[in-house]
């Protein structure tokens, strides 16, 4: 159920009359930024937990660690932990809305290495293993980070709660930044 706050306009009553001119603390919007974050939030946390943990079916540290090192990034292993971790971490903020700027940030500099590295030699769609599922992934971040959390979110108490232009261009500024000294090691 959700809660209801009374809005004051000129002319209005605040008695139960004025019931009708309620509106909810939680909007659609705010449910649906809500739904979004927890869903991706938490599958790209999943994501990174396959990689750092083996959780979920996946390879592990050690397995995982091969693969970057395969991709040319050395310490493989240390590579990974960095790149699951980013996956995990980053999906937990976006899910609970916390320092969402930083968990977009995170997100879309994994997806940019990802896409420099893996997918960007085999055009952009998935079946093909293109760019696809990582620029989506990288866009989804940003919008949430432009947009804000929402006010269902840890973040609605802090200044970057709300987003904006500012928000976004940290997130995509930080994530380009790590992941262009990412791909330069």
């Amino acid at each position: 159920m959700l809660t209801m706050r009374t809005l004051n306009r000129p002319g209005s009553s605040t008695g139960p009359a004025a019931s009708a001119a309620a509106v909810p603390v939680a909007t659609a919007a705010d449910c649906g930024l809500l739904l979004i974050r927890l869903t991706f939030g938490l599958l790209m946390a999943a994501h990174g937990a396959q990689k750092v943990f083996g959780l979920f079916g996946g390879d592990g540290l050690a397995a995982t660690g091969k693969g970057f090192a395969a991709l040319g990034y050395q310490p493989g292993e240390l590579f990974a932990a960095i790149g699951g971790l980013s996956e995990l971490l980053g999906g937990l903020g976006l899910a609970l809305g916390l320092l969402t700027p930083l968990a977009a940030a995170a997100l879309i500099g994994v997806m940019i290495n990802a896409m420099a590295t893996v997918t960007g030699a085999h055009g952009l769609w998935e079946g093909d293993g293109g760019v696809e599922y990582s620029v989506c992934i990288a866009v989804v971040a940003l919008a949430v980070a432009a947009v804000g959390p929402g006010r269902l979110a840890v973040d609605r108490f802090l200044r970057w709660g709300r987003g904006g232009w500012g928000e976004a261009a940290f997130a995509l500024g930080l994530g380009g930044v790590a992941a262009a000294i990412t791909l330069s090691l």
